[in-house]
C-alpha cells in the first residue's frame, strides 16, 4: 500500500514562459515576416522581426551600459510608434521593468509616475513630451537619461541629460559588438516571477496605483486566450489606443509576441479612421467610444443619404436585427430569413464595411468599459462579429471572452481557460488566475484588500447565467441606495441613454434621493448637425446645449431609455453639461471613462438644483 502511494503520479505544474524567451522563439520561427507597419510622408514601411529584435537588443544593451540593472525601472510616454515597442521590450529583456505613461498626462502626472517607480530612465515621444520633464527635471535625482525618438523642434537643443533614440541604437550597437553575449546573459537572468511592467490605473478615485505584472502574467494571458479567440500569424491589427493602458499593450505587445501578426501603427490619434481603411484589419478592438462614434456617424450619415439608400438600409438592417437576435441566443436563422440577409449583405453591407475599412475584421473586440447592448446589436446586425471582453489591469486585462462563433447579448463572455470565477455573497465577482497581478507597487495594503486568499477582489457586481456567461451589473462603489431603499445600478441605464446618437456620455445620480436624475454630455458632432439643419444659432458650446430646441431633442432620447426602464429607475429630470469634459481637467480618464466622483462634486450645484 505505502509503495503505491509513493509511486502515485505528481500533478504536474504549467510551465511558466518569460517575455525574453517568447520574444527569442517568435524571432527564430519568424525573422524574415512582417511584425511591425508604420506610416511616414505617406507611405506604409514593413519592419521584420529580425529587425525588430536587433532594436530592443540595442537599447537593451545601450540602457546596460549606462547603469541599467535589473529589476530597475524605465518611462515611455509618447503616442503608439515603433520606438515605444522596441523600447518596451529592450527594457523587458534585460530584466527592467517597462512603465508606460499616458501621453496625454500633465506634467504633474508625469512626474508622479516617474518618481514613484523610481525610474531610471525616460523615453519620450517628441518636444512636447520632453517639455513636460524639464518642468520636473530638478524632482527626479535617479533618471540618468532621457530618450528622445522624434527630434522635429529639438535639432538645435541640447543637453547632458537628453539623447536621441538613433544615438541609445548607435550606443547599443557597439556595446553589442564588444560584448556580443550581454543581452543574451541577461535575458538568460529573467525569471517569470520577476516584474516585467508596471502599469498605472487611470485614477477614477483617486492618485494612480501601479499594478505590477510579472512575466508570468504577461506571457500566461496570450496562452490563454488562444482558442476561445482564433488568431493567428495571417492576422493584422490597427495600434491606436494608449499603448500604456493593458488592452493596447496586450494586442500590440504581449499577444503580438506569441502569435508573429503584424501591428500597424496610426500615424496620428486623430487619423483612425483613416488608417482603418488604409489596412483594414483583419481583428479589430477599441473602447465603446470608439464603436459608438462609428454607429454614430453611420446613422447619421444615412440620413443625409438620398430617400432610396435610406430605406434599401433601414430593410437591411431590419433583416439584420432579426438574423442577430436569433445567433444572438443560440438560434439558427431559417433558410428564408438566411436568404434574405444575403441579399442584404451584398447589396449594404458589404459596402458600407468596405467604406469603414472593416471589411476584413473577422471577429472586434470592446473592451476597457460597459457597452450598450443597443451599439452591439447594429455591429451584430451589419455583419461584424463584435464581442465584449471583460477584465482588468490586475488580471492582465482579460477574465472573460465570448467564442468568436457564441456570442451572447447582455453578457462579457465565458472565464478563459485557467480561470476561476466566483460571485461572492454581496455579487462582487471574484477572480483566480496565473495572471493575477503581483500587487501595487508600494501599497501593501491596497494589494491587501484587493487579494484575498488569492483570489481577486474585482470591484465589480455580476452574475453567471444557465449558459456559464457573465452578465457585469455595476460597479460595487457605484451602486445607488434611493432614498426609499431601492437599489438601482447606474451603469445600465447610462448604457441605455449612450445608445443614442446624441448622448456622449452620461452620469446617473440617485443616491439617498428620492428620484434619479442624469448629468448628460452631448455628442458634439451630431448634436451640431441636428442645430444646422434646424437653423439654429449658437456661438459657444454652452450656447449649444442650453438652447430650448437642444433640451427638447435630449428630453426625447430620455423619454425612449425611460420607456425601457422600470419606473423606479426612471431619469425624473436632466441636465445637459455646459462644458466639454476633459482629461486634462481630471473629468474623464484617458480610455474616456468619465469619473463620477470628480463629476459629481465638479457640478455639485447643477445635482442639487435638479432636486
Amino acid at each position: 500500500m505505502e509503495k503505491k502511494e509513493s509511486m502515485a503520479i505528481k500533478k504536474t505544474e504549467p510551465i511558466f514562459e518569460t517575455v525574453p524567451r517568447v520574444f527569442n522563439k517568435t524571432v527564430d520561427q519568424n525573422g524574415s515576416r512582417v511584425a511591425l507597419r508604420t506610416k511616414d510622408l505617406g507611405i506604409w514601411h514593413d519592419i521584420t522581426w529580425n529587425t525588430y529584435h536587433d532594436k530592443a537588443k540595442k537599447v537593451g544593451c545601450a540602457l546596460v551600459s549606462m547603469g541599467f540593472e535589473k529589476g530597475d525601472a524605465a518611462c515611455i510616454i509618447g503616442d503608439n510608434a515603433i520606438e515605444w515597442v522596441m523600447a518596451d521590450l529592450g527594457i523587458q529583456c534585460v530584466g527592467g521593468v517597462s512603465v508606460g505613461v499616458y501621453a496625454t498626462n500633465a506634467w504633474q502626472q508625469v512626474e508622479y509616475v516617474v518618481n514613484h517607480c523610481d525610474a531610471k530612465f525616460l523615453f519620450v515621444e517628441n518636444e512636447e513630451q520632453l517639455d513636460k520633464w524639464l518642468m520636473f527635471r530638478k524632482k527626479t535625482p535617479l533618471l540618468k537619461k532621457v530618450i528622445v525618438w522624434d527630434t522635429k523642434g529639438l535639432l538645435a537643443f541640447t543637453d547632458p541629460m537628453v539623447m536621441t533614440f538613433e544615438q541609445l541604437i548607435e550606443k547599443g550597437s557597439k556595446v553589442d559588438e564588444e560584448h556580443p553575449t550581454l543581452f543574451k546573459d541577461y535575458q538568460a537572468k529573467v525569471r517569470p516571477d520577476d516584474l516585467a511592467v508596471i502599469i498605472y490605473t487611470s485614477g477614477t478615485t483617486g492618485p494612480p496605483k501601479g499594478a505590477m505584472l510579472t512575466h508570468k502574467n504577461v506571457t500566461w494571458m496570450p496562452g490563454a486566450i488562444d482558442g476561445t479567440l482564433k488568431i493567428s500569424k495571417s492576422d493584422n491589427v490597427l495600434s491606436f489606443l494608449p499603448l500604456c493602458h493593458i488592452f493596447e499593450r496586450l494586442f500590440s505587445v504581449f499577444i503580438s509576441l506569441k502569435f508573429a501578426y503584424t501591428v500597424n501603427f496610426v500615424e496620428k490619434p486623430d487619423t483612425v479612421m483613416q488608417n482603418m481603411m488604409e489596412v483594414s484589419p483583419t481583428f479589430g478592438y477599441g473602447v465603446p467610444r470608439i464603436w459608438e462614434k462609428y454607429y454614430s456617424n453611420i446613422i447619421i450619415k444615412m440620413d443625409d443619404a438620398t430617400w432610396f439608400k435610406r430605406l434599401a438600409f433601414k430593410i437591411a438592417l431590419k433583416i439584420g436585427q432579426k438574423r442577430a437576435d436569433a445567433v444572438m441566443n443560440f438560434k439558427t436563422p431559417g433558410l428564408f430569413d438566411k436568404g434574405l440577409y444575403i441579399i442584404a449583405w451584398f447589396t449594404v453591407f458589404r459596402k458600407l464595411k468596405e467604406r469603414l475599412g472593416f471589411e476584413n475584421i473577422r471577429v472586434a473586440i470592446s473592451a476597457a468599459a460597459p457597452i450598450s447592448k443597443e451599439v452591439l446589436r447594429f455591429y451584430q446586425s451589419i455583419g461584424m462579429n463584435l464581442i465584449e471582453v471583460y477584465g482588468q489591469t490586475e488580471g492582465t486585462g482579460a477574465t472573460t471572452v465570448s467564442p468568436e462563433d457564441k456570442t451572447k447579448f447582455g453578457t462579457v463572455g465565458r472565464p478563459l481557460k485557467g480561470i476561476d470565477i466566483k460571485i461572492a455573497e454581496d455579487g462582487e465577482i471574484l477572480v483566480r488566475s496565473p495572471g493575477i497581478f503581483k500587487g501595487y507597487y508600494k501599497s501593501d495594503e491596497a494589494t491587501a484588500e484587493t487579494i484575498i486568499d488569492g483570489w481577486l477582489y474585482s470591484g465589480d457586481v455580476g452574475e453567471i447565467d444557465a449558459d456559464g456567461f457573465l452578465k457585469i451589473t455595476d460597479r460595487k462603489k457605484d451602486i445607488i441606495v434611493t432614498a426609499g431603499g431601492k437599489n438601482i445600478t447606474p451603469q445600465y441605464i447610462e448604457n441605455k441613454l449612450k445608445a443614442s446618437i446624441y448622448i456622449n456620455d452620461s452620469v446617473v445620480i440617485g443616491d439617498r434621493r428620492k428620484f434619479i436624475s442624469a448629468l448628460v454630455m452631448i455628442d458634439e458632432d451630431n448634436v451640431m448637425k441636428f442645430a444646422q439643419d434646424n437653423k439654429i444659432q449658437f456661438s459657444t458650446y454652452k450656447d449649444l446645449t442650453g438652447n430650448e430646441k437642444v433640451i427638447a431633442l435630449i428630453d426625447e432620447e430620455v423619454k425612449k431609455v425611460n420607456k425601457t426602464l422600470a419606473r423606479v429607475e426612471n431619469i425624473r429630470k436632466f441636465t445637459i453639461l455646459p462644458k466639454r469634459l476633459y482629461e486634462e481637467d481630471g473629468e474623464v480618464t484617458p480610455t474616456m471613462k468619465i469619473k463620477r466622483k470628480f463629476v459629481n462634486e465638479a457640478f455639485k450645484e447643477l445635482i442639487e438644483a435638479m432636486y
